[in-house]
């Protein structure tokens, strides 16, 4: 499942491999056959080059895939498309980037959000969040709008008490024990979840660390309705809109749920959490 343009670019590739092992070719034959130097075959399946649209072209025709040839080529160009979208709004200021996804959570009506390290955005805490947002600015250079941002981030909340919505989080044990801005950011953080658990339009997964667990997932990740998935990494962004990947982690989601606990036992995860804050 990938997580940054680069590994999805090596999803791309995984498909392109399976497409000419289908068709019993080698990798040197096809490159005979499409007449490429015999390493470029090897460098579009590992995702190290970018496939062109004629390198697709040629590769299903050889590959008697012409079928999937459109989906493909859709595909790649989304790929570099999201990339260049993801940094030009970063550019731009956190404040715009804030702000270019609301009409996003105003319109979608179920969330689905998984969380591998940090709580997710509509959860925060204002100081959370500025501690979150601190740390991004700095590395990346960005626009010094951070308390703009912020507010931009709590008005975003607003869609957690709109009752049509409904809102599914599932986040890792890692995720309340990360240090984001201190101790007392930490507290407050973890107080302010086990405060909207009470909320109707909200399920709270939390996946211990010991526990068992149905899904391997590599990268945090939202679903909006069945409409797309975004993914936001270190360097780049993913806004997945094809039908196929959106139900790939539909399924991924529905397994990471079956892994996580609820109710009083996600209680307890977070109420120790807290209580080994109040020891140090």
């Amino acid at each position: 499942m990938p997580g940054k343009p680069q590994q999805a670019r090596e999803a791309l590739g995984s498909r392109l491999r399976e497409i000419r092992l289908d068709a019993g070719l080698t990798a040197r034959t096809l490159a005979q056959l499409a007449g490429w130097h015999f390493t470029k075959v090897s460098k579009l399946e590992h995702g190290t080059r970018r496939p062109s649209p004629d390198d697709i072209r040629a590769w299903c025709r050889y590959c008697q895939a012409e079928d999937q040839m459109t989906d493909l080529i859709v595909t790649a160009r989304g790929i570099d498309a999201m990339y260049t979208e993801w940094r030009r709004q970063m550019r731009a200021g956190m404040r715009h980037f804030q702000d270019s996804s609301r009409p996003l959570y105003e319109q979608t009506r179920l969330f689905r959000v998984y969380e591998t390290t940090f709580v997710p955005g509509l959860l925060n805490t204002a100081e959370y969040a500025a501690a979150i947002m601190g740390f991004w600015a700095g590395l990346l250079s960005l626009p010094a709008d951070q308390e703009a941002s912020v507010s931009a981030r709590m008005a975003r909340q607003n869609v957690l008490y709109a009752p049509k919505n409904r809102f599914a989080f599932v986040i890792e044990e890692q995720a309340l024990r990360t240090r984001v801005g201190g101790a007392a950011v930490m507290a407050g953080q973890l107080d302010r979840l086990l405060a909207l658990m009470s909320l109707p339009t909200i399920s709270l997964g939390i996946i211990p660390a010991g526990g068992e667990r149905h899904a391997l997932a590599q990268g945090s990740f939202w679903i909006f309705d069945q409409a797309r998935v975004q993914v936001e990494t270190v360097s780049a962004g993913l806004d997945l809109t094809q039908p196929a990947e959106i139900s790939l982690y539909a399924r991924v989601f529905g397994l990471l749920q079956r892994s996580a606990v609820y109710g009083h036992l996600a209680r307890e995860l977070i109420t120790s959490a807290a209580a080994d804050l109040g020891r140090e």
